[in-house]
């Protein structure tokens, strides 16, 4: 048996064929789920990629492994929490991950028997990398029983992809770089502009397009789709597609704008949390499976071990390969055999990077709760009727008072029962530490004079710019 887990990091699921979008961004993705189950509503309950693979990886959303935030210096996860590689590498599986996220935190490399770091110490991966090392690895150690991660990082910014890839998403005779258009006003007079000048808008240009910028992300979701097919048919070739197991997943979303988001992931709205998850498996998985009910990363734990105790890999016989105890994951099985409808009535959502907030989605609504917002200007308490306003643009907390109580007592309610009387971990680092992302953008500014108090009293693009070439030696 073989198992291959792909992370393709950044990608939101309503950009994808297979739920509903109507541009060719993946004809081999909506393949793959064609011939195996979608899940219509998974769920990053954790965001972003620090936390969210975190919760795959053990099972445990982050108010229960206590990771809850993204780049915090405090974070730390005990070696004694069961980790998937590990308990698969225990088991007789062959385990291998073409993955960086050993560059944020160390428990990322735990249980891999080969770990496989195509980046150094640098951040974004270009898909090719990733398939120049995973292929030859498979072809190698195709007749062993393995476990494999792949982390694509091509739908991430900086949104970088092959030139040809960009024609069927932007008009051939518009100029992204015209001058005089305004609609990239709003992205570089946000707050967060120096942070995003710096890891992503000087290596575009002084593009003054928004629908540019969309069009390259749709763009790195083509470009990604080629290399998944490329994958693919490297099993084919190999006789053994019949015997894999691929789980396919986005760690979370990117918001294009929405809610003064700029090709980012921060925010509790849909385009972040809302994720797509595929499987397939022929022969064990029905194709075409859809199911609609509410499932989220933390139950990929228990499903893969399932199906590694159920798929003929040749286990050690003195490893005990279980579901560990004290998780919040629950398998998807039953789901995918159509005995059931997802896993979750609702789920909870958690961040702790931009910004710091926790929200509950029920099927009709969505209530959010902000403890910092960060560089960005948020209500307390929003609170969406997902099924009048999908969009989440009508805040109606104000409207609906006792909802809006109920719910958020709910989520107290949640908060309290997983905590089960430890420190909270997101108070724990916006007291001892801020939010990460805070630092981040400090750090950057300290770099021209400039501090948190005095950018945000007045964050003007042309005060930094300024700043910015005065320092390179450029003048005003």
């Amino acid at each position: 048996m073989k198992i291959i887990m792909i992370s393709l990091d950044t990608l939101r699921a309503d950009r994808l064929g297979c739920y509903g979008y109507g541009k060719p961004t993946s004809p081999y993705m909506d393949r793959i789920a064609s011939e195996g189950v979608l899940m219509e509503r998974a769920y990053a309950a954790d965001i972003p990629t620090e936390v969210a693979h975190s919760a795959i990886f053990t099972g445990k959303i982050g108010l229960t492994s206590g990771i809850v935030s993204h780049g915090s210096e405090l974070s730390y996860l005990p070696k004694s929490v069961e980790w998937l590689p590990s308990m698969l590498k225990a088991a007789g599986f062959t385990t291998c991950a073409v993955d960086n996220l050993y560059n944020l935190k160390e428990w990322f490399a735990r249980g891999y028997r080969y770990y496989l770091n195509p980046s150094g110490k640098k951040r974004w991966i270009d898909g090719r990398t990733v398939n120049d090392l995973a292929i030859p690895w498979i072809r190698e150690h195709k007749e062993e029983d393995f476990f494999l991660f792949l982390h694509y990082w091509d739908a991430h910014t900086p949104y970088l992809p092959p030139e040809k890839y960009v024609a069927p998403f932007y008009e051939k005779d518009k100029d992204p770089y015209q001058p005089g258009g305004r609609s990239m006003d709003r992205a570089y007079e946000h707050p967060a502009y120096p942070f995003f000048k710096h890891h992503h808008y000087r290596q575009l240009g002084p593009v003054t397009d928004t629908a540019y910028m969309n069009a390259l992300y749709d763009a790195e979701i083509r470009y990604l789709d080629d290399l998944l097919q490329e994958l693919d048919t490297t099993l084919v070739e190999l006789g053994i597609q019949e015997e894999t197991l691929i789980v396919l997943f986005g760690d979370h979303g990117e918001s294009l704008t929405e809610h003064n988001i700029y090709w980012d992931h921060c925010g509790l709205y849909e385009p972040t949390v809302h994720v797509p998850l595929l499987m397939r498996w022929p022969g064990r998985i029905p194709a075409g499976r859809r199911v609609s009910g509410f499932v989220q990363h933390v139950d990929l734990l228990p499903t893969v071990l399932e199906a590694a105790m159920a798929g003929g890999a040749r286990l050690d016989p003195s490893a005990l390969l279980q579901v560990p105890d004290g998780i919040d994951g629950q398998s998807l099985w039953p789901s995918v055999r159509g005995e059931a409808d997802g896993t979750w009535e609702e789920v909870y959502l958690s961040e702790c990077a931009w910004q710091a907030a926790r929200a509950i989605r029920t099927d009709r609504y969505k209530l959010i709760r902000y403890y910092d917002p960060g560089p960005f200007q948020r209500p307390v308490t929003e609170l969406f009727d997902l099924e009048q306003d999908p969009e989440e643009l009508v805040n109606i907390a104000d409207q609906e008072t006792a909802l809006a109580e109920a719910l958020e007592n709910k989520l107290t309610a949640f908060v309290a029962r997983k905590l089960n009387g430890r420190a909270d971990p997101m108070m724990r680092q916006l007291h001892e530490a801020q939010l990460p992302f805070r630092r981040r953008i400090e750090a950057i500014l300290g770099t021209v004079g400039l501090t948190w108090d005095s950018w945000i009293a007045n964050p003007q693009r042309e005060r930094y710019d300024a700043l910015e070439r005065e320092r390179a030696g450029y003048g005003k």
